[in-house]
């Protein structure tokens, strides 16, 4: 699979190859659902709190008898049934919403997500942009084959620290690191900007096999946490020869 190739110009240069690992594999719909989900509600504080009936003001003594008045039974105040009693399975600050995805299954869903946007064709490239302004940056998308005003996602490595500057001034328009690449941005993205240094970036983090991707000193530190501990082997005695001396009967 091919894409074009801009310059900082906005003229078309040329195409470049699609590394096939990444733009052409089997689009899984849901483990792509599945790692949307995930990331989102990694994202979720939990901000609402309501009080239980143990935290509210009120006293805890129940309202009348249980039997004889010909009323519905009561219990205190607090209840959530009367007026100033507690909400009923309200929303708590302290609701955890995490969720764990493999690593294997989170890389699938990622080359999916980007398979599939190659595949609407949305992806372009981009080559030689050095500017550090936003009127350059705004100049350059004006000529780009973009639509401004929908969401516009560049791809940068991290050289590319005057893009970021001049683009995070311009509305619906967001960068982020090749090797930081996720789901919600890739398939929120109407158009999507690969420098082409970028591109060699992710080809190297994501689709690159295991032996060859760069360890990073926390894996190299868990493994040794992992490895197993050295048992300390006990060496054992041959037992004592008896010196003790025995008469002769005979002598």
């Amino acid at each position: 699979m091919t894409i074009d190739v801009f310059t900082a110009t906005g003229t078309k240069k040329g195409t470049a190859v699609l590394p096939s690992v990444l733009f052409e594999a089997p689009i899984n719909e849901g483990l792509m659902h599945q790692a949307l989900i995930m990331q989102l509600s990694n994202q979720r504080h939990s901000i609402a709190h309501a009080k239980t009936r143990s935290e509210i003001r009120g006293s805890t003594r129940k309202l009348f008898a249980q039997k004889g008045t010909g009323r519905a039974r009561r219990g205190s105040i607090r209840s959530p049934l009367l007026r100033g009693g507690n909400k009923a399975f309200g929303p708590r600050s302290n609701a955890n919403f995490r969720k764990e995805m493999p690593q294997a299954m989170r890389r699938r869903a990622l080359i999916s997500c980007l398979s599939a946007q190659a595949k609407n064709g949305v992806i372009i490239g981009l080559e030689g942009f050095t500017g550090t302004k936003t009127k350059e940056a705004h100049a350059l998308l004006t000529k780009l084959p973009v639509a401004l005003g929908r969401r516009v996602l560049f791809v940068v490595d991290q050289e590319s620290h005057g893009l970021t500057r001049c683009i995070r001034n311009i509305p619906n328009v967001s960068t982020v690191h090749a090797q930081y690449l996720n789901p919600r941005d890739v398939l929120s993205a109407r158009h999507i900007v690969f420098l082409m240094s970028a591109l060699r970036v992710a080809e190297q983090t994501f689709g690159a096999p295991k032996s060859t991707r760069k360890t990073k000193p926390e894996d190299v530190m868990q493994k040794e946490r992992k490895a197993p501990k050295k048992v300390p082997t006990t060496k054992t005695r041959a037992p004592k020869k008896s010196t003790k001396v025995t008469s002769d009967p005979s002598a």
